[in-house]
């Protein structure tokens, strides 16, 4: 693919972009994709449209795209219906973030104005931590916290993915008090991503997981439990699953 390296007035972007994408798309993964991502009615993903474009794909179209589409072109395909288009977009504005500091507070706010459009668990996993986490690891946190006092289940999991960042920075607090008020949520996709993120923990201080856990996993719903424990040893995965019997 070519690279735009220069912003060119004289090319729709975002038309460009969705070109792009069209020329990638596969109806019968399209199929498959609808179905995944649950979007029959009453699903969590309910409307979504998908064309049927990998991931590989959207990331190498936002490689070729990002230098030249300005934020205001990244929140018009943000804005898309089509899930790809939205995709793509965020990889487009993560990429932004990381290398135009001047441009991340902007793309800070127009995530959080576009809230409605990352309704999606792997737009969500995709964008919270390099976004939301990157900015507000050394800052005032409180907008994560009212993320997570929304009701609104996406807003809820963003919060929660957004302190991946602090998790990689050895920074657990808030991902417990996270876990802790979550822990009797009703829908799965909250338990997989606090299991997710107890796990993460696991890995780099085992000791404090632990502690967490022994307080906390007879309230657990077992799907989070299964995701904390997953890489502890076979016996001790068994001990827990078995004691919350």
């Amino acid at each position: 693919m070519e690279n735009y390296h220069e912003s060119k007035p004289e090319l729709d972007i975002v038309k460009s972009i969705k070109n792009d994408l069209k020329k990638l798309a596969d109806p019968k993964k399209a199929q498959k994709l609808q179905r995944f991502f649950k979007t029959e009615k009453g699903g969590y993903g309910e409307g979504d449209k998908f064309i049927g474009v990998t991931v590989p794909d959207q990331r190498k179209v936002a490689q070729k795209y990002w230098k030249a589409a300005n934020l205001l072109e990244a929140e018009k395909l943000l804005r898309s219906p089509i899930h790809s288009h939205r995709n793509t977009a965020l990889f487009i504005l993560i990429k932004r973030f990381q290398k135009f500091s001047e441009e991340q507070k902007k793309i800070v706010e127009l995530y959080l104005k576009n809230l409605k459009f990352i309704n999606n668990w792997d737009l969500v996993d995709l964008s919270a931590p390099h976004i939301l986490g990157a900015h507000f690891f050394d800052k005032d946190r409180a907008t994560i916290f009212q993320l997570a006092n929304s009701k609104n289940l996406w807003a809820q999991r963003i919060a929660i993915m957004a302190t991946f960042h602090f998790v990689r920075r050895n920074d657990f607090s808030d991902t417990f008090k996270l876990a802790k008020k979550f822990l009797t949520h009703k829908h799965d996709l909250i338990h997989k991503a606090i299991g997710w993120m107890l796990r993460e923990i696991g890995s780099r201080d085992r000791a404090i997981a632990i502690e967490f856990l022994e307080k906390h996993y007879r309230i657990m719903p077992r799907t989070m439990l299964r995701y904390a424990i997953e890489k502890f040893p076979k016996n001790e995965r068994k001990k827990y699953l078995e004691k919350k019997l």
